[in-house]
């Protein structure tokens, strides 16, 4: 029987292949009671698997493809500091010597109470930190029951294996690549789950929030998966399979075209210039910028490079990751983010825990509240910043008194280097992201005392509305299109464009094609996204007259029906 499942679009393209679940539990465990001279032997039993489980997520880590993007790290950082939390692994050593239980049980135990305390936070995002306690708990008693790993290969056919689970977490998701899944549909999730952001590195076709997938389709189930509409067809007959094997095939065709537009000037049709910026997290990232035609690199995400180790990257570290960037793209832009710190990416062995980690000490907060920390980096960017066209972003400003102290900082390691000795740029632009709806309605401060500006969608539209972008409870309620967004990107770019200082985008949105005419409407003139849209925003951008979307993005600012928005966003992008 042919039926439709509908749930969230996060990785676009079309895909057929078979069904192959993947078990949704393990957590189902039998309670039994140990000899006391069998205790000593299940704690060792319980501490082997603690360590295989610590060996197998470092494995993953050390060896993750070049494709996946640089946050699947922090993610399985983030695993393994679960997995060595005393909650997990202490207590339930103690309880097996206590109780004398089997290990099984007492992980169960340790990991029920837990969760039980995550659930109780008010707190959206520390809520959800109870999936990656189950993950990693459902990973150790895979090793308990003697089957390591989570996502087990599927036997070979002759047709491509689509992936079908209630929920996967990032350590299972890299091994999808050796295992030729060729698509990934997960009960849970969000736009920025952590499969949704996997799954767009490997550049796989993924749909999430389906909601009861696992129970509805079986195993070997023939699937049509539409990663663009967030459509998975169970089951298709012959006319709709032929149907999506053609727009397969010119899905394909049309990705292949996109080449071509690699060395295309981006312009639109009444030939205003367009830039379009890339995204990276990591120097060996710079090959992707080439090959996809980038004018640049309109973020780079420095934190990475203080992620999953156990030391502190050191102003000579620092000093040749950014030099490797800047000279690997010569004389093109180069932006680099200060370190985002705080919330969900975390100094390994930072034991500080905020009631709310999105609005605690991330960013520049916290660049500020360890200025030694802070000052290594500052050192290493002006150190780099004579091998190219370095300019520097500050991330999470607020208002006045952050960036007087940002840029006091700044000069103050200008002159200790100038006395050193040492080679800096003395005139490398210093900018600020516009993340806080406080920043984009005190803009003044940050028009007089910057030198370009660079709107983060994703935090912004979060802090907006109130909204956790990854919980997925109130996911459908974070909306790029909400007036209140909307009205504040429309200020902060059309004020930023009077006062003659660059802004860009570089969130989400900007790699959206969805919204990219509504960005150029507004007058967005610099996107910055994942060097694998780059092409596809720029065909958009090709086909674009700004004199002709002009009075529709107008109505779509009047408007406050978010069903009306809708479909002034669709007759935009059908223009």
């Amino acid at each position: 029987m042919t039926f439709t499942i509908h749930g969230l679009p996060v990785s676009s393209g079309i895909a057929i292949g078979r069904a192959h679940l993947v078990s949704h539990t393990s957590l189902e465990v039998a309670h039994y009671q140990l000899p006391k001279h069998l205790v000593d032997e299940e704690v060792a039993r319980l501490d082997a698997a603690l360590q295989a489980t610590r060996d197998e997520l470092s494995g993953l880590r050390e060896h993750r493809p070049q494709m996946a993007a640089a946050e699947f790290d922090a993610f399985l950082d983030l695993h393994l500091m679960i997995l060595g939390d005393e909650h997990i692994s202490h207590a339930a050593r103690a309880m097996v010597h206590a109780e004398h239980c089997n290990a099984e049980w007492a992980l169960k135990t340790q990991m029920d109470e837990l969760v039980a305390q995550f659930e109780a936070f008010d707190d959206a995002y520390l809520r959800e930190r109870k999936t990656d306690v189950i993950q990693v708990v459902e990973r150790i008693l895979k090793v308990l029951g003697g089957h390591p790993g989570h996502v087990p290969p599927p036997s070979q056919h002759d047709t491509d294996m689509v992936l079908v689970a209630h929920d996967v977490s990032p350590a299972d998701l890299i091994q999808l690549k050796p295992h030729q899944f060729c698509a990934i549909l997960t009960d849970l999730g969000g736009a920025t789950s952590h499969t949704a952001i996997v799954a767009r590195g490997l550049n796989t076709p993924c749909v999430v929030g389906l909601h009861h997938a696992r129970e509805l389709i079986k195993d070997r189930d023939m699937l049509i998966v539409d990663g663009g509409q967030g459509v998975v067809i169970v089951n298709p007959d012959k006319n709709l399979l032929a149907e999506y094997k053609l727009r397969q095939s010119e899905w394909q065709l049309e990705r292949q075209k996109l080449k071509r537009l690699r060395t295309a000037r981006a312009n639109t049709l009444d030939g205003t210039v367009i830039d379009l910026l890339a995204n990276i997290e990591m120097p060996n990232d710079v090959q992707a910028v080439k090959d996809n035609g980038a004018t640049g690199v309109g973020l780079f995400r420095s934190e990475f490079l203080f992620l999953n180790r156990d030391d502190l990257p050191d102003e000579e570290e620092q000093f040749e990751a950014y030099r490797a960037v800047l000279e690997g793209l010569k004389d093109q832009p180069v932006t680099i983010r200060t370190y985002d710190l705080g919330a969900d990416k975390q100094l390994k062995g930072v034991t500080r825990v905020a009631s709310n980690p999105a609005l605690g000490l991330r960013a520049i907060r916290l660049c500020l509240a360890e200025p030694q920390l802070f000052r290594t980096q500052l050192r290493a960017l002006l150190r780099a910043s004579v091998y190219g066209k370095l300019k520097i972003l500050v991330p999470m400003l607020s208002g006045a008194a952050e960036i007087n102290q940002t840029l006091q900082l700044i000069e103050n390691v200008k002159q200790e280097l100038a006395a050193q000795g040492v080679a800096y740029d003395p005139s490398v632009p210093v900018g600020g992201m516009i993340e806080i709806p406080a920043a984009a309605l005190a803009l003044g401060v940050f028009v007089k005392k910057l030198d370009f500006l660079s709107i983060g969608t994703n935090d912004l539209i979060q802090y907006t509305l109130a909204i956790d972008r990854t919980d997925e409870e109130v996911a459908h309620l974070y909306d790029p299109l909400h007036p209140a967004v909307l009205e504040l990107l429309s200020h902060v770019i059309g004020n930023a464009n009077k006062a003659g200082i660059p802004v860009s985008v570089c969130g989400e949105m900007a790699g959206e094609l969805a919204y990219t005419r509504l960005l150029l409407g507004l007058g967005l003139r610099q996107f910055s996204m994942h060097p694998a849209q780059l092409l596809g925003t720029k065909q958009r951008v090709l086909t674009t007259s700004l004199p002709e979307i002009a009075p529709l993005v107008q109505k779509i600012l009047r408007a406050d029906d978010p069903i009306k928005i809708r479909e002034l966003l669709d007759r935009l992008n059908a223009a």
